[in-house]
């Protein structure tokens, strides 16, 4: 997983205002979990990418490869 990648996640966790329990109880995983991905030591599978893009709303691309900013 690329530092894209795991800071992606942490940013649009923190941006909803969730803790990493709180992210991990939505979508059905461990705390530990979301820790692994933000600090880059796991891949997201594909349907945990799927549950992500969903929960908060952006494509899986934007969620893996950052390329989209949204204008604010």
């Amino acid at each position: 997983m690329t530092t894209i990648t795991q800071n992606r996640v942490k940013e649009l966790r923190k941006q909803a205002g969730l803790s990493q329990q709180a992210l991990a109880d939505q979508i059905g995983v461990m705390r530990k979990t979301i820790s692994h991905w933000e600090l880059g030591n796991h891949r997201i599978s594909t349907d945990n990418a799927k549950k992500l893009s969903q929960f908060f709303q952006v494509s899986i691309d934007d969620l893996l490869n950052n390329h989209t900013r949204r204008s604010q």
